[in-house]
């Protein structure tokens, strides 16, 4: 390698060091809170971020211990959790939590919470009035 591409590699990682990527990596995350609702897939959260998603990926777990896949679902599951207390009809918290079918939210929500979105739901009302 030659001593102007060394430099520029100096340069960048004096221009775009830890604090770049930790700015990336946060406007990825919030991309996640803000839209965990809609369509999103990694390379949707990684081009918002400005990263290829194999190191966006990276770096989301090295920070936040978990995949950006676990945090999307983690984030759904809380918020389900949340609409379900309210007493929405399962159906409709399935869409506004991102899933786009009933039995995949089901399966995923009772493997999470150990309890299927009805029964669930059906446990909270008890707690509440019993």
């Amino acid at each position: 390698m030659n001593h102007y591409n060394r430099r520029i590699q100096e340069l960048n990682k004096q221009l775009y060091g830890k604090d770049y990527l930790t700015q990336q990596l946060i406007k990825g995350k919030h991309f996640i809170d803000k839209h965990f609702g809609a369509g999103i897939d990694l390379d949707k959260i990684s081009r918002e971020a400005h990263l290829s998603k194999f190191h966006f990926m990276r770096l989301f777990k090295a920070t936040y211990g978990r995949t950006p896949y676990q945090y999307l679902i983690e984030l759904r599951m809380e918020k389900a959790k949340e609409l379900l207390k309210r007493g929405l009809p399962v159906s409709e918290v399935c869409i506004l939590v991102g899933f786009e079918s009933i039995p995949s939210f089901t399966r995923r929500f009772k493997k999470i919470t150990g309890a299927t979105p009805a029964h669930f739901q059906r446990l909270k009302r008890k707690s509440n009035f019993g």
